[in-house]
């Protein structure tokens, strides 16, 4: 007599089943548990460290206002205070000259600066006209006082005159070209995005400086020296010496 022990079979087959289960179960529940990020558990990528390049700084030995900082010093402080102000940009035209001292454009922040170090830009650049007024071409019939200090064209032939004139080649990382880019220089650019600039003591790691200027909302200190959106025109340093 012939017996079929279909019982067993039936029980091993549900355990087989049962564990094929578990483990595709298992296995979905660890796909879903590292498919998304889990900050307590991920592990930080190391970034390298890059040593900030040291550019040797430029003692002007001229301190105008007698403070106890030299002429480059206190333009940079001036220009930073202008940061810390925060006016507004706003182009306008004012009877004597200045706009109150919430409000500007990048001209602005120049001669505040400068007024920092003990000069009076605005007369500087008054008088240079008056005594050669050929030289300045943006100046359309006579020479108008309230603006004319004001304007990007005015104050690079101003600076050309009266400044020492420097490169315009930047080198990301060589100290022999950076040391050419001082706190304090003025850097000029042309249309459409005429502008003119500060250079901060800030810098990159790799020495290229920052530059304070205001191009609206408002006065700031940005790392735009080499992308400013026009091309270059001038790079001074005033006084000259």
């Amino acid at each position: 007599m012939n017996v079929k022990l279909t019982g067993g079979m039936d029980v091993r087959k549900k355990f087989v089943w049962a564990a094929l289960v578990l483990l595709i179960g298992g296995v979905a529940c660890g796909i879903w548990t590292f498919r998304k990020p889990r900050p307590e558990i991920q592990v930080p990528i190391q970034v390298p460290f890059v040593p900030s390049l040291k550019i040797p700084a430029l003692v002007c030995p001229i301190d105008k206002d007698e403070d106890g900082l030299d002429d480059l010093q206190d333009i940079v402080a001036g220009a930073k205070a202008e940061v810390q102000r925060k006016p507004q940009y706003r182009s306008a035209y004012y009877q004597k000259g200045y706009p109150p001292e919430n409000e500007g454009v990048c001209t602005d922040v120049v001669w505040r600066a400068f007024r920092d170090a003990g000069y009076d830009l605005k007369s500087l650049v008054d008088q240079d006209i008056r005594d050669n007024r050929r030289e300045y071409s943006r100046i359309e019939g006579s020479p108008d006082p309230n603006i004319d200090f004001r304007r990007v064209p005015n104050l690079i032939v101003f600076f050309r005159r009266h400044a020492q004139e420097l490169t315009l080649e930047i080198k990301p990382g060589d100290v022999e070209n950076l040391t050419n880019w001082q706190p304090g220089d003025i850097v000029t650019y042309a249309t459409p995005h005429e502008h003119i600039v500060i250079v901060s003591d800030k810098r990159r790691p790799d020495g290229v400086p920052y530059i304070l200027h205001n191009a609206g909302p408002i006065a700031s200190e940005t790392d735009q020296l080499e992308s400013w959106p026009s091309r270059m025109t001038g790079h001074f340093r005033f006084p000259k010496f």
